[in-house]
């Protein structure tokens, strides 16, 4: 059995799901996000748990099992309390600025590089730490945002500067043997 695929998943106050075939829908003070899962694994409502059970032992539904889970539960957590990334902006000049509910990136263009929120996707601004907060109810855009942002201007190897995750540890190179080394 999945270690994490037998763990039910509690369901906190405010929050319903509703069971549709293999559809499940869950609603919360955060929002709401539907998604259907593979008729190989069963999905049960039990005294406000929701339990994860599958049908076989192959490897295959043996994957599932705890991916469908970990699905369920990112759902319910997402609609409850919601989900946060951190981005750091780091470079000689590099800032993030809020412009309404956009968000203004200088990152070394000739010209400020403007995101607009998706929706059900939040931005907030540390100007003083150069921090972007991403949030948002869906895991999953939550994560491909922080990423979009990320790639404006990935974190280069030298000088470090760029946009990286609050956690990213970015591997610095060694820059050019110095003048006048090679001359005699």
């Amino acid at each position: 059995m999945s270690r994490i695929g037998r763990l039910p998943i509690s369901v906190p106050a405010g929050v319903q799901v509703k069971l549709n075939g293999l559809e499940v829908h869950v609603i919360g003070p955060k929002g709401e996000l539907k998604k259907e899962f593979t008729p190989v694994v069963d999905i049960a409502l039990e005294g406000g748990q929701v339990i994860v059970t599958r049908s076989s032992e192959a490897p295959s539904v043996r994957a599932l099992h705890g991916t469908t889970r970990a699905l369920i539960n990112n759902m319910v957590t997402g609609v409850s309390t919601g989900f946060t990334r951190l981005l750091d902006v780091e470079g000689v000049g590099y800032r993030p600025e809020m412009n309404g509910a956009k968000l203004v990136l200088y990152v070394g263009y000739s010209h400020p590089v403007t995101v607009e929120p998706p929706a059900g996707i939040t931005f907030e601004v540390d100007t003083r730490a150069r921090q972007i907060k991403v949030n948002g109810f869906d895991k999953e855009q939550v994560g491909q945002v922080a990423a979009d942002l990320r790639e404006i201007r990935p974190p280069e190897p030298y000088k470090g500067k760029g946009i990286r995750y609050h956690e990213e540890k970015v591997r610095r190179k060694a820059g050019k043997a110095g003048k006048g080394k090679g001359k005699k």
